[in-house]
């Protein structure tokens, strides 16, 4: 089992350890929705910088248990707002988005002195990666 994780967690570092694309899935009122958004991985889970006032903030705060989907990754996690970008607390985080997204962070997208910019982060409980042939079931909460 310690090969495998050890395994697991160098395959989850190479693939999503920099600016990777991930489906994102929320619900409400029963209805799931599914959207693309830049994430970064590390410690397992997914960091994105979004808006706080946006619909999946929104349904994240009803209902956190979301849904992620990758390079032949999905998982499960809880998403958590860690609140403004710009926060003394979230300075280590947003100093490795800032890396991690440099080719696009400043294109005007985001509005780093709108308190409302924040962080997401997808803190994943379980998941199913595949890798060269082989199935990995993953439980994050035992890492």
């Amino acid at each position: 089992m310690e090969r495998n994780t050890n395994q697991v967690k160098q395959i989850m570092n190479e693939r999503f350890g920099k600016d990777s694309v991930i489906a994102l899935a929320t619900v409400e009122n029963g209805i799931p929705y599914v959207r693309n958004v830049n994430a970064y991985y590390e410690d397992e889970a997914f960091y994105v910088i979004t808006y706080g006032l946006s619909a999946k903030m929104r349904q994240i705060a009803h209902s956190p248990v979301v849904s992620v989907a990758g390079e032949w990754f999905t998982a499960h996690g809880t998403g958590e707002n860690l609140g403004y970008f710009g926060n003394p607390e979230n300075a280590e985080i947003a100093g490795k988005l800032k890396k991690v997204f440099a080719e696009w962070i400043d294109n005007g997208h985001n509005d780093f002195g709108d308190v409302n910019t924040c962080i997401l982060r997808i803190k994943l409980t379980d998941g199913i990666l595949l890798s060269h042939g082989t199935r990995f079931e993953i439980d994050f909460t035992q890492w």
